[in-house]
């Protein structure tokens, strides 16, 4: 042994991790290498297979090869084993992998959408009235369902920081090391080798699980996952480079236990893995002798065990030091090494400067409404976070089914192409929403809604919507939203809407009567976007209501009660979360002024939420007056339901000069499984609202309470909350409430 080399052992032994002891005894001996350099090396091909989140096991099997300089010919992957194998290809060192597969956050990474306060204004509003799990889309070929519940957005935008997507188009025809990426047909269940093309693309084809992630338009075919067809590609590397010896890596799952399918992504991981058991046996018998077959031990750790990445690749690192003495018969020389390893990362350089950027792939929409989310500065170099988060903007419009993006050099310049791609079952829509609020008190109150969405009216994302609801509340309306200019700063937008509903009149926590109230509404507005914080308006509106009585002693006259007028508004939404924020802020304030001048309505709000630890502290202050005359009852604020005087009914108070201040303290119990995005809380309400004016409970005079204990989360059908309110003078109410009302 050389001295230089001596020295070298000797170092990998005091600072390396607990693992390096073992490697850097089974360091290549000077006889190795000189045989190495004595006769051709054996040509080598690696085959990885696919596993989900086992497969980070792979990454410790390429710690073990490159402390051994065992250097490889073509690699070949499926699914997640694509995954690294194509970084890997890409000249991405294992270290390297493995510090960004372990800082990814693949709960949030398997929610497409960006964060709350990412979307725009109105996809909000329309996201909180009806689920966008339930989008079918509508077209010339009828009827289109959505091809997965995930469309793999963030997916494919870490995928492309993993091979450097932000200093070239990565092409596989054009990687050092022969690559070969597998993937399934979906239409006729083939297997497909792809060895061009787009690197990050193939990769995301290749986990495509069907059902989960939508598949991947490639060369006219839809592809999903190629563990459906060959899940550990040995013959595929033996062929791709006439390989004498096959490294093959199986991390398969065994199939779960049934009390272990406990969630969207579980069931679909069993579905895959019953079927790529039955390829796996066939492709392990094809192995000769003189292959070298690592199977890591994995134990208990699933396909969907993303958190557990350090342990996945510790096992990888064991199995393959199990099996380091055949693996040392494939090493060379130090030089001979570096010499490959060094072919293998040439070419990748630093990030270029942009000197232009422009619009693909989405004729319908004027490519500035895209470009407004985009934030680079021309002539600086590509910042990859920044992007990252605008094109997420940008798929957060709703429009798009992905927003994916190309550095392309044109001579001395560079090009950032941005690809947005228009949903395949779009641009028109069908949406439902339903929601359930069953109380201890009168009131309680369900809905089924359904919507026609007509999107992409013209260049500047015109959109027309109609809506119908049936339930508690019977409801026809329309709306015409317009923006006014290609960035769609400004918009014009028309409503109308007719609706019954019953009130119920209370005094001293007792039902008094109830009224049937029909009410038409229609107005026109003018306004502003004000980024994505939030947005301003102005406009008019007329209002006619009726109260008809159904039970109890007449409290308000019958009508027609019409109250034309001019309104103004403005509102922030910066909070992280619709329902359950962690962090943010929200504030409204909107005026009404009638034709006749009898009276105003000034209404403001602001919420904020900040968390600590697993503890979420979240407060909001609400008020409502009449700076001129005071608001008749038809106009009236309210008090009392769900987190809004809890502990008691639904507008149980009715008047003017309203007030209200809540403090929430919610402990996180859990984070919701991969495929969800949010957590199960506990939480505490402290309530507290006074009416001036007062319409009904005429008796409670002063401040009101209300103390409320309850559990609560996201769901795919909107929030939930079990829980129980009481007040100090006794009144008590209890809930069950979840979807959208």
């Amino acid at each position: 042994m050389t001295l230089r080399t001596a020295v070298r052992v000797c170092a990998v032994a005091v600072c390396c991790t607990s693992w390096a002891g073992p490697l850097a005894a089974l360091e290549p001996t000077t006889g190795a290498a000189a045989r190495a350099a004595a006769a051709p090396r054996p040509r080598v091909g690696l085959a990885l297979g696919g596993g989900g989140a086992r497969a980070a096991a792979h990454i410790g099997v390429l710690e073990v090869l490159e402390r051994l300089r065992v250097p490889v010919d073509c690699v070949a992957g499926t699914s997640m084993g694509a995954v690294v194998a194509g970084a890997f290809a890409a000249g991405v060192a294992p270290k390297a992998m493995s510090v960004e597969l372990a800082r990814a956050d693949w709960s949030d990474m398997f929610v497409d959408e960006p964060d709350w306060d990412e979307r725009n204004f109105r996809n909000k509003r329309l996201t909180q009235r009806f689920l966008s799990g339930t989008e079918i889309g509508i077209n010339p070929h009828g009827l289109q369902y959505r091809p997965g519940v995930l469309t793999g957005q963030k997916i494919k935008l870490f995928l492309n920081r993993l091979v450097h997507g932000d200093r070239s188009d990565r092409e596989i025809q054009d990687l050092p090391l022969t690559l070969s990426i597998i993937a399934t047909d979906i239409g006729n269940g083939e297997r497909v080798v792809i060895r061009d093309g787009s690197l990050s693309k193939a990769m995301r084809a290749s986990m495509s699980i069907p059902g989960l992630m939508a598949p991947v338009e490639y060369d006219g075919r839809l592809l999903v996952d190629g563990g459906l067809v060959d899940n550990v590609p040995i013959q595929e590397v033996r062929e791709r480079c006439n390989a004498d010896v096959v490294i093959a890596v199986n991390v398969g799952s065994p199939l779960l236990d049934a009390t272990d399918v406990t969630s969207l992504f579980s069931v679909t991981a069993q579905m895959v893995g019953i079927l790529t058991e039955q390829n796996v046996g066939h492709s392990l018998a094809s192995l000769r002798r003189g292959d070298v077959f690592i199977k890591p031990e994995m134990g208990d750790i699933t396909a969907t065990d993303f958190e557990r990445h350090g342990q996945a690749v510790q096992r990888g690192r064991d199995a393959a030091l199990a099996s380091a003495a055949r693996l040392r018969a494939l090493a060379v020389g130090e030089l001979e090494y570096a010499a490959w390893w060094s072919r293998i990362t040439a070419g990748r350089g630093e990030a270029p400067r942009v000197d232009q950027i422009e619009v693909a792939g989405s004729p319908q929409l004027h490519p500035q409404a895209v470009l407004r989310h985009i934030t680079q500065e021309l002539g600086q170099t590509l910042d990859i976070d920044r992007l990252h988060r605008d094109l997420l903007r940008a798929y957060g419009d709703a429009h798009f089914e992905s927003a994916d993006y190309a550095l392309l050099p044109m001579g001395e310049r560079h090009v950032l192409r941005v690809m947005p791609q228009p949903k395949r079952w779009g641009p028109d829509f069908f949406r439902f929403a339903a929601g359930v609020n069953s109380t201890l008190k009168p009131g309680s109150t369900y809905s089924l809604r359904a919507a026609y969405q007509k999107t992409l009216l013209n260049r500047l994302g015109g959109e027309f919507t109609a809506t119908g609801e049936v339930g508690t509340t019977k409801a026809l309306a329309v709306d015409v939203y317009q923006p006014l200019d290609p960035g769609q700063r400004s918009f014009i937008e028309v409503s109308a809407r007719a609706a019954r509903a019953a009130a119920i009149v209370f005094e001293n926590d007792d039902k008094l009567s109830e009224y049937e109230v029909s009410s038409r509404t229609y107005g026109i507005a003018v306004g502003l976007n004000l980024g994505l914080i939030g947005q301003l308006r102005l406009g008019w509106m007329s209002q006619v209501k009726r109260y008809d009585l159904d039970i109890g002693p007449p409290v308000f006259p019958p009508g027609p009660f019409h109250t034309p007028g001019w309104f103004t508004g403005v509102d922030f939404d910066q909070m992280n979360h619709p329902s359950f924020p962690s962090k943010g802020w929200a504030a409204s304030v909107s005026y009404f002024a009638p034709n006749d001048a009898a009276f105003t309505r000034l209404s403001a709000e602001g919420r904020a939420a900040m968390q600590a630890g697993a503890f979420v502290v979240a407060g909001r202050i609400a008020y409502t007056d009449s700076p001129h005359g005071v608001l008749p009852f038809h106009e009236a604020a309210s008090l009392g339901g769900l987190l809004n005087l809890s502990a008691y009914a639904t507008d149980q108070f009715l008047g003017d000069e309203v007030q209200y201040a809540q403090v929430r303290i919610e402990r996180v119990l859990q984070r919701l499984p991969i495929g969800l995005s949010g957590d199960l809380r506990a939480g505490l309400a402290l309530e507290a609202g006074r009416i001036g004016v007062r319409y009904t409970e005429t008796s409670r005079a002063g401040w009101q309470d209300s103390v409320f204990l309850y559990l609560g989360g996201p769901t795919p059908v909107g929030p939930l909350y079990l829980g129980y309110a009481r007040s100090s003078s006794g009144s008590a109410n209890a809930y069950l409430f979840i979807g959208s009302l």
